[in-house]
């Protein structure tokens, strides 16, 4: 199943939380590691559609040798991944935890100590 189905059902909310965050001077950006060239719907060009047709306000990068994703571990759509400001990954779960997570580990520099994982399906690598 393509990002865009997966994302679709919390776009508009992703659009919203999102805007809160970097009102509250958290950075925020989205990495697509899809093999968009066997999932046409993950194109540039339509992750391009998809994101203005929801409000994204953040950068929206693609990640064409899927090497971000593979790095951090990515295995579904969406998979949300939160920083410090010293770059040390505090969390790593699901959607609904992710503005409460976010804003702890802005004030505290560290995420919460329970995290559910993403749900969603599964990146499409390349061969």
């Amino acid at each position: 199943m393509p990002l865009i189905k997966n994302v679709q059902r919390i776009g508009l909310q992703l659009a919203e939380d999102t805007k809160l965050l970097m009102a509250e001077g958290i950075n925020v950006l989205a990495i697509m590691s899809n093999d968009y060239e066997s999932v046409e719907a993950d194109s540039p060009k339509n992750m391009k559609l998809f994101s203005a047709q929801y409000g994204f306000n953040f950068p929206y990068l693609v990640d064409k040798e899927q090497l971000i994703g593979r790095q951090y571990g990515a295995v579904c759509t969406p998979d949300f991944f939160g920083f410090n400001a010293k770059g040390e990954l505090q969390y790593r779960g699901r959607f609904d935890e992710l503005l409460d997570a976010m804003r702890l580990i802005a004030k505290t520099g560290h995420g919460p100590k329970e995290q559910t994982s993403s749900m969603g399906c599964s990146i499409k690598w390349r061969e």
